[in-house]
């Protein structure tokens, strides 16, 4: 059996076919989220203190005191900035948890899941990345086997995030616009 004939990769190849999703886009853009997801998370951190930060010299350390001083006496400017800096800091968190809830899937998945997971998460997601030959240790693996898994890693959570979480977000976006339109008529 070739290295790309085996029964993980049979059953990524289904997945995609039966949701119509291109396998190398999809790699592409798993791998590429992965990359940045380490970068992104230290962002997040760094943008969150600065706002609490800020909201503490503005308004003191108290925060319902310090929102409710933005909501009654700041100017608009001032109010818009710091909505659309805790908007981002939404968006950002909101990336977090689908990547945390495709992970979640990937764990879960029948066929090497946890070895998936393990790789993943020392490969990107991790605070400190481990190199290559850490990982080849600490999991046990040979080299080239390492590589095959860790692709089809990458592919397996690809599946969950554009297949599984992506589509429930959309869901709930789809929910939230109805119930919007309904208080809106009513």
């Amino acid at each position: 059996m070739s290295r790309k004939n085996t029964g993980v990769w049979k059953a990524i190849q289904s997945m995609c076919e039966m949701q119509k999703i291109n396998e190398d886009a999809l790699y592409q853009k798993s791998k590429m989220l992965l990359t940045i997801y380490r970068r992104v998370c230290w962002s997040t951190i760094g943008r969150a203190d600065a706002v609490a930060e800020e909201i503490c010299y503005y308004c003191g350390s108290d925060l319902d005191g310090a929102l409710l001083y933005l909501e009654t006496f700041a100017l608009d400017e001032q109010r818009n900035r710091f909505e659309e800096r805790i908007k981002t800091l939404f968006d950002s968190r909101w990336m977090m948890e689908m990547v945390e809830g495709a992970m979640v899937r990937v764990k879960e998945f029948p066929d090497g899941g946890e070895l998936f997971f393990d790789i993943l998460n020392k490969a990107y997601l991790w605070k400190n990345k481990y190199t290559e030959s850490e990982m080849l240790e600490i999991l046990n693996i040979e080299r080239s086997r390492f590589y095959d898994r860790k692709k089809e890693a990458i592919m397996v959570f690809g599946l969950a995030l554009w297949g599984a979480e992506l589509p429930k977000v959309k869901g709930f976006l789809k929910e939230t616009d109805e119930v919007m339109e309904v208080e809106c008529t009513t």
